[in-house]
Parts: structure tokens; C-alpha cells; sequence
């Protein structure tokens, strides 16, 4: 205690320390965003609890006047905590968003489902259906994130996207998935957690399935996160408690319902269950839950029978791919310590390599390289890899690394490749890579924990504020071909381009644009 007796120009050499500890961290180029924010939020804290016992302990001020001001902080704190709560996080970084107590909820109301229904038409034979392709699972036709034959016009200030409409719609960050016209998501309102049906072109609500289950973390928020898998004419969805639904397409009448986490001795995930729905020949494959066992469920399509499990991981926040590599069919899975391959026919083991690490999320894709090279990343301190696979002659498959960087750090975010380079979000900028080398040629723009597709040789980018952008996959530089305002708050859900038709959701609202064409 001498030292902070003695020491009278403490308070101003901590203040000095910390600024320069601030400015220092947030001068690293490839540290993280959410690691910069939370010490740039730390440091002063801490310069300030020291400044405090300084205070405290020095025989500068007046016993009384110490003892005055610890009790005025106390009782102002006290006060704090009885007029704020957090209501989620200020931004993908998870900080703490703090608000009065009496505010509304971030997410706007949604109106009644009675209402909605009863107000409901359809044309069946709307002729925009032929400028409007099918998009019938998560990350775009063939879960890659990459759409071809769009023709977009790259023109935004020309020719602008014309809204179809808007609505408000439940919580959660679930995207849509679009077929025949309809577009499919889930959503929470209340305590019911629910599969819903949109029309593509009015956003009329068609149909509604609910189920009296209710997932919510302080940081995450509410609801699903999972995008339903739409096919053979049904619905098959992945609720955030781990309620596997299984409908019909026209109307969500229920087939079959399984509850995977609870009749596997399964624990939900800290961000809830975020895995698409697989469908492979006759089965639909879903990831489990905590600890380390069995890491894939698949069950028949028809019937929901269970065929089999496999794995010996913890799930994490991807979904699992059907791929070819080394000339062997697999269901790719990112998990929360590993990269694993399974026989789609029996969940049997084919591949198994370790990456990244078990204490932080993983939610990025895998992106596949030609016939036998697999690109992963994550953030949080653990990057990227370019893999190369190879089967030797009894068939069993390896993988080699070839580089790893940290010049890709995707969160939420899954990257694409067009043309030997890779497009993603690195820690919330837009970022072009050479595959051959792992370079990364530009990094621009300020996107956050946001979204992107890749479409054609352009980039449709959902920001994490809201905002959707078009840009150039062109590895020579970054080109922004303008911007739309689309959403107003924080969006961490996937955009979906179905033909010309674009929609993006967050928590709050659902709008659908119709995208300019060349």
C-alpha cells in the first residue's frame, strides 16, 4: 500500500499506460475484433479499479471523503443494476448490450400467427415464378455458398433493387430456404418455437407448425438458428433445442418429430443447435450436442427411424456436407476439435484431422477445392488451412496440410471460391485469397459479423448492421457496386438469392428485394 500512498502521479501515469495499451491492441492488424473489444473494454476497467484503491489507500484526502465517495460508487452501482438489464449484445464481439429495464425488447413484435393466417392468399400461378429459382437448404442449391447464372446487374446507383415487401417476423437467425415460390424459416414467438411458411413474392404467411419450445442465451439471443431443408414435398427442420421436425411442404402438417439432444443423452450447445438439416438419398443427417460421443444422427427421411450414429467429437455450430474427395463420397462435418469424413451409408469413420481447437465456436463451411483439397476456417485465434486429401491403396483417406494462415479469420461468416481465390469475410472485412499460396491480396470495408455469397463474379454481402452490398470477386482489387439499406439492426442471418429474388431476415423483420438483372 506505500506504493499508491507515495506515488501522486499514479492516476495519471495508469490513465497513460491504458490509453496506450488500448491504442497498441487495436493497432494489431491480424487480432481479432472481438478480442480487440473486449480489452479495449477490460484495460480501462482496470485502470480505473486501480485509480480507485489509489484513492482508497492515499493519505492525500480526508478519511471521511474516501469512505463518502466508495459508498456514493456503491450506491450507484446498486442503482444501475436495478434499472438495467443486457438484452443480448451490442455486436458479434459479445459485449453486453445494456438497456434501461423498462425499454422494450430489441426484437420488434411480431403480429399474431391467427392474424397473419387468416389474412393469407396465394396465386399459384404468379408468373414471377419463372424468374425464381429453387434454393432448398442452407448456404445456397448446393450448400457451397455460390450461385450461378444470377446475371445481376452490378449497377446499383442505376438500377437499384426494387422491395417486394417487408414484415415483421420472429426472433431468431434462421435464413430462409425457397422453393416452388415459398420460402421456409423458423422463428420464435413467445414460447413457441416455429416452422413457417412464406409466399416468395408478398410475403403472405401460408403456414405456421409450433412446438412449446423456447432456446435463449444473453449473448445469442433468441430462437433457432438453423435453416430448414426443403424436399420431395417436405419440410425438415432443426429447432435450437434440438427438435427435428419433419412436415409437409404445402401445408406443415407434422410426419414425424424427434427431441435428438434428449433421447441421446445429449446437451445443447452454448449457442443453441445451429446445424442444417443434410438430406443424402433416404436419410436426413443432423449434428448432436455435448460432451465428446456421437457426433452425426442420420434417420430415414420417411419414417424418422433412426440408421445410424456416428463420431466421436462435440458438435459445433456448421453443418454437415455431402462431398466427393480423393474419388470417395462423404458427409463432411466441422467439428468442435476436428475435420471428419463418414460413409453415408453407415457412418463409419473415413477421415479424422485434427484442427483448430475445442474451446472457442466454430460456424464457418468447409469449401472444396477441386477433386482433393479441403479450405477451413474459424476465428477466434484459429485461421485458416488449405488440406489436400489423398487415399491410399486400401482406400483409407489422409490429409496433408499444404498452408495455414491467419489471413482468414471467418466467426459467423463461410467463404467461397471463384477462380483459384477465395472470397470471405476475415474478421468482419471483405478479403481476397490466393489458394495456390495463401496470400491475401486486399482486405476492404467494414462488414462485421456478417454474411456473404458469392454470385457469379460478385459478392452479396448481408453486414452485420443491416445493410446488404455488392461487390467484385475480383482478385485484382475491391470494387463496391453499391449498397441497399435492408435491415436497421443487428443481422447475423444468411441472405438467400433465389433467381433475382433476394431476402435477408434478422430477429426483427423480413424484406424481399428484386434484384436488377443484366
Amino acid at each position: 500500500m506505500n506504493f499508491f500512498r507515495r506515488l501522486a502521479l499514479f492516476p495519471l501515469i495508469t490513465l497513460l499506460i491504458a490509453s496506450f495499451s488500448v491504442i497498441y491492441v487495436r493497432s494489431l492488424p491480424e487480432f481479432e475484433r472481438n478480442l480487440k473489444g473486449w480489452l479495449s473494454a477490460i484495460i480501462p476497467l482496470i485502470a480505473l479499479v486501480l485509480i480507485l484503491l489509489w484513492f482508497l489507500c492515499s493519505k492525500r484526502f480526508l478519511r471521511r471523503t474516501q469512505l463518502l465517495s466508495l459508498g456514493t460508487l456503491v450506491i450507484i452501482g446498486l442503482a444501475l443494476t436495478q434499472v438495467l438489464r443486457v438484452d443480448g449484445t451490442v455486436d458479434g464481439i459479445g459485449l453486453p448490450n445494456f438497456v434501461w429495464k423498462w425499454s422494450a425488447h430489441s426484437s420488434a413484435k411480431a403480429p399474431p400467427l391467427s392474424a397473419q393466417l387468416a389474412s393469407a392468399t396465394r396465386s399459384t400461378q404468379d408468373p414471377r415464378l419463372g424468374q425464381a429459382t429453387d434454393v432448398p437448404q442452407f448456404f445456397g442449391p448446393n450448400r457451397d455458398g455460390a450461385i450461378t447464372g444470377a446475371r445481376l446487374a452490378k449497377d446499383w446507383q442505376k438500377s437499384p433493387p426494387r422491395q417486394l415487401w417487408r414484415q415483421p417476423i420472429g426472433q431468431g437467425w434462421s435464413a430462409f430456404a425457397v422453393v416452388s415460390g415459398k420460402a421456409y424459416t423458423q422463428e420464435q414467438r413467445g414460447e413457441e418455437e416455429l416452422v413457417t411458411c412464406y409466399d416468395l413474392f408478398t410475403g403472405q404467411l401460408i403456414w405456421a407448425h409450433a412446438d412449446k419450445a423456447h432456446f435463449t442465451q444473453w449473448q445469442g439471443g433468441d430462437g433457432p438458428r438453423a435453416t430448414p431443408t426443403v424436399d420431395g414435398g417436405r419440410v425438415y427442420a432443426y429447432g435450437a433445442t434440438g427438435l427435428l421436425n419433419c412436415l409437409e411442404a404445402d401445408t406443415g402438417k407434422p410426419i414425424w418429430q424427434h427431441s435428438v439432444l434428449a433421447a441421446n443423452q445429449r446437451t445443447n450447445l452454448e449457442w443453441g443447435i445451429s446445424s442444417s438439416p443434410l438430406l443424402v438419398d433416404d436419410q436426413v443427417v443432423v449434428t448432436g450436442g455435448n460432451p465428446r460421443g456421437a457426433m452425426l444422427f442420420a434417420f430415414q427421411r420417411d419414417t424418422g427411424t433412426l440408421l445410424w450414429k456416428a463420431g466421436d467429437d462435440q458438435a459445433t455450430y456448421a453443418s454437415p456436407m455431402l462431398v466427393t474427395l480423393a474419388g470417395k463420397r462423404l458427409i463432411l462435418s466441422n467439428n468442435a476439435r476436428s475435420l471428419t469424413g463418414y460413409d453415408p451409408r453407415t457412418g463409419a469413420v473415413l477421415l479424422d484431422h485434427i484442427w483448430g481447437g475445442d474451446k472457442w465456436p466454430k460456424a464457418s463451411q468447409p469449401v472444396i477445392i477441386g477433386p482433393d483439397r479441403i479450405f477451413v476456417s474459424a476465428g477466434y485465434g484459429m485461421g485458416c488451412q488449405l488440406l489436400q486429401v489423398k487415399s491410399d491403396p486400401s482406400g483409407n483417406l489422409t490429409l496433408t496440410e499444404l498452408w495455414s494462415s491467419m489471413k482468414m479469420k471467418t466467426q459467423f461468416n463461410s467463404p467461397s471460391v471463384h477462380g483459384g481465390h477465395l472470397y470471405g469475410l476475415d474478421d468482419g472485412r471483405l478479403a481476397c485469397l490466393d489458394l495456390a499460396t495463401g496470400d491475401r491480396l486486399w482486405k476492404e470495408g467494414r462488414f462485421g459479423s456478417g454474411q456473404s455469397l458469392l454470385v457469379d463474379d460478385l459478392v452479396l454481402i448481408q453486414s452485420e448492421s443491416g445493410a446488404v452490398h455488392l461487390a467484385a470477386a475480383d482478385p485484382g482489387a475491391f470494387k463496391d457496386f453499391g449498397e441497399i439499406a435492408a435491415l436497421s439492426s443487428k443481422t447475423w442471418n444468411h441472405p438467400v438469392l433465389a433467381g433475382r429474388y433476394l431476402l435477408v431476415r434478422n430477429d426483427r423483420e423480413a424484406v424481399c428485394y428484386e434484384l436488377p438483372i443484366q
